[in-house]
């Protein structure tokens, strides 16, 4: 039997031995959910060791266990999700992340790539539509159409296709997710996936909020700049309070939810501050994730001065880390956390598929070579050139806390898009690749951070991250064998705690 036969039939036992157990484990579990979630909660994670076939999984609850026993704010953030979320959308939540699209999730794609020489990822985020009723500066939505709404039913047909390749969490995205009408009916036509809507809450009501705590498999993250008067003035009048009384209604009805931060150098102080975090605390937010500035947007020249400096950069970077490590918030920073999953996940463990249905590697990259409409999705992903340039190129550089190919190492993406191929999606990220002063001021941007990733990546990660996630594809000793050695396994072990996970092992992937 060939290599590639040994391991379908290896895949296609595993996908049917362990499924059974797995369903008894997760039904255990919802019982446990349905009682008193906090006093079970070492029972569950010990039902959690018995759902997961490999020592590295089983390493990584009893990694969670360890901290929840040993740390204080890991403690208290995980009984607080417990207590303070209602058990509907607890179970939902442990049967379609675990459950779907981690423990039945993770074969049904492995089998997708054995099956299809594709590389299927553990999310997808969905943009239906652009259309938005604010105007924040720099914004990429208004390089949009606000009438290429995408058709509603080619919307239900990717989320249908895609939980058959194995996918089964989805980010909706826009513009603002909830002009578009039919999203509460998108949550309930597909009560085994888990949605994450990234808001900016002014369109929320009390009749919002019940249905989606009526249905349990949503979580709302609503964008923040800072206080009312950082978050007004990127955003407009009133929006803050609009936040502020949608989590209020989400949290009487315990929803889940969390905030997301674009962080540029105006802003980086406030949104890192112990005022703001303990604010978002208080309101009953779970998690605050980082997100660096980007210039993608309108003015996309002028914006570039809307960056964090390197400086910022790093320390927000820490200050993410000392959070989760200290509170009882979880905190996820997009690029510093890099190390932590191998660098650059686009195109590998996450794409993006805009309101015109062009499949784009990542939610800031808009350059496509596929359009999902009114085609068989795995056809996007068996022939996608983009994603495969990407992918053999990652990590981009052996320093994992410049993941990034477009503002890190911005020659990659000009050599990406000219070796595939890829057409530019709206109408100003041609200027990425063509545009001499943006490519200018991108790289003299890259070369001034350099310095400070090196000296950061050294100090912070011991100069080791998680290679094996880098490109599993390749087989070669940056990307698989720099971890395997005595001395780099104790560097992880030394520069890798990240608080209440351990290190993540890669967005599901492990």
């Amino acid at each position: 039997m060939g290599i590639i036969e040994g391991a379908k039939k290896k895949a296609a036992e595993f996908f049917s031995n362990s499924q059974t157990a797995r369903n008894l484990v997760l039904n255990q579990v919802v019982k446990y959910l349905e009682k008193d979630p906090e006093k079970n909660a070492v029972k569950i994670f010990e039902l959690l060791k018995k759902g997961v076939d490999d020592p590295e999984s089983r390493d990584r609850v009893d990694k969670v266990v360890k901290y929840y026993n040993e740390m204080p704010a890991v403690r208290e953030y995980i009984n607080k999700v417990l207590t303070n979320t209602n058990s509907n959308c607890l179970k939902k939540f442990f049967t379609n992340f675990f459950g779907n699209a981690t423990w039945y999730g993770i074969p049904r794609r492995e089998q997708m790539m054995l099956d299809h020489d594709a590389k299927i990822p553990f999310i997808m985020l969905i943009s239906p539509a652009m259309r938005c009723n604010l105007k924040c500066t720099g914004c990429y939505a208004m390089n949009y159409d606000p009438n290429d709404d995408m058709p509603k039913e080619e919307v239900f047909r990717i989320v249908k296709e895609a939980k058959e390749m194995g996918i089964y969490i989805f980010t909706i995205l826009g513009g603002e997710p909830f002009f578009t009408d039919y999203l509460i009916e998108l949550f309930r036509e597909n009560q085994d996936a888990y949605f994450i809507t990234f808001t900016n809450g002014t369109l929320f009501t009390e009749e919002v909020a019940s249905e989606i705590s009526k249905l349990g498999n949503c979580m709302p993250i609503f964008s923040l700049e800072g206080f009312e008067a950082e978050t007004d003035h990127r955003r407009g009048t009133g929006v803050f309070q609009s936040v502020m009384d949608g989590m209020d209604m989400l949290r009487s009805r315990g929803v889940p939810f969390g905030v997301s931060a674009a962080t540029g150098n105006h802003n980086v102080d406030t949104v890192g501050s112990e005022e703001f975090v303990d604010m978002v605390m208080d309101k009953g937010a779970l998690m605050i994730w980082y997100f660096a500035f980007m210039p993608i947007g309108d003015n996309q020249k002028g914006t570039i001065d809307m960056m964090l400096t390197p400086e910022q950069r790093i320390q927000i970077g820490r200050r993410a880390r000392e959070i989760r490590s200290t509170k009882s918030i979880y905190t996820l920073d997009f690029f510093n956390d890099a190390p932590f999953v191998g660098g650059c996940i686009a195109g590998k463990f996450y794409c993006h598929i805009n309101a015109k249905g062009d499949l784009e590697p990542c939610i800031f990259c808009h350059f496509a070579t596929e359009n999902v409409l009114n085609r068989p999705l795995i056809d996007c992903f068996k022939n996608n050139e983009l994603f495969k340039s990407i992918r053999k190129r990652q990590p981009y550089n052996d320093n994992l806390l410049k993941p990034c190919m477009m503002v890190d190492n911005p020659q990659m993406i000009r050599d990406i898009v000219a070796e595939s191929g890829a057409y530019s999606t709206d109408e100003t990220s041609a200027m990425q690749i063509n545009d001499p002063e943006f490519m200018e001021k991108i790289d003299k941007h890259a070369a001034a951070f350099t310095p400070f990733a090196e000296a950061a990546f050294e100090k912070d990660f011991k100069g080791t991250g998680n290679y094996r996630l880098s490109n599993f594809e390749k087989d070669n000793a940056k990307n698989v064998g720099k971890e395997n050695t005595e001395e780099s396994t104790e560097k992880k072990e030394q520069g890798h705690a990240c608080g209440h996970c351990g290190g993540c092992g890669g967005h599901g992937h492990s």
